[in-house]
């Protein structure tokens, strides 16, 4: 089970690591969703650690449409990423009707050459996640999408999570469940869905609040809590 923790500074990143999480994504703005961190942050959070850094290219939280200089700032920033010498990237755009905005996809993936895309929860508010299942299938280049099943947590979304999961069992697209979980309510979910991949937000930070730093313990107790039973 590969466990995903969110950080927004170095101490975040290397008490992430130290708590046992499989990789990291990396983002500022932690009370907007996500926004694409520092040139210098991202630098020192891959120096830092040992586990693969996906960082968030999102240059603003009013929505997930971007006007065609946005999606130039985008560009420009995934290959900053790439040449810092992050793991990954992680991106998410759609047209204004709420369908995959293609033209920005194909424009970010052609600097995203040799990073790992993820297509963050934007995926969550298209009008048909399986329809856009159906299209991010389509690009090889996109290894995983993070979603919660287009509901407020992933618990609430299990069961088109768990449909996400069965049709991408024969791919190259993994489904990281996010939004609301915790090591109380992961197993659950992981039972209902099947899903290889968690991702944690306040829940591993200290007293479980988003201003405050990464708790080791705390994801030490995620990681028991989402490995197998035997």
């Amino acid at each position: 089970m590969l466990v995903e923790v969110i950080a927004t500074s170095v101490e975040d990143a290397k008490r992430a690591e130290r708590g046992g999480a499989d990789r990291l994504e990396l983002i500022s703005g932690i009370l907007e969703g996500g926004l694409t961190p520092s040139w210098g942050l991202i630098e020192a959070a891959v120096k830092a650690v040992s586990i693969p850094v996906n960082v968030m290219v999102r240059p603003h939280s009013q929505s997930f449409c971007y006007t065609k200089d946005e999606l130039r700032v985008m560009k420009e920033d995934v290959r900053v990423v790439r040449e810092l010498g992050a793991a990954g990237v992680v991106f998410g755009m759609l047209t204004p009707d709420k369908q995959l905005d293609r033209d920005g996809l194909e424009l970010l993936l052609e600097e995203a050459n040799g990073l790992n895309v993820t297509f963050h929860r934007a995926f969550d508010e298209a009008v048909s996640q399986l329809e856009a299942l159906d299209i991010l299938l389509q690009y090889p280049q996109v290894k995983t999408i993070l979603t919660s099943g287009g509901k407020r947590t992933a618990m609430e979304g299990a069961d088109c999570i768990a449909e996400l999961v069965r049709k991408t069992e024969n791919s190259t697209l993994s489904i990281l469940a996010g939004s609301g979980l915790s090591a109380t309510n992961a197993p659950g979910l992981i039972g209902l869905t099947g899903v290889r991949e968690v991702h944690f937000g306040t829940a591993a930070r200290e007293e479980g609040q988003a201003l405050r730093y990464v708790d080791s313990e705390r994801v030490a107790a995620i990681k028991r809590a989402c490995l197998p039973k035997e």
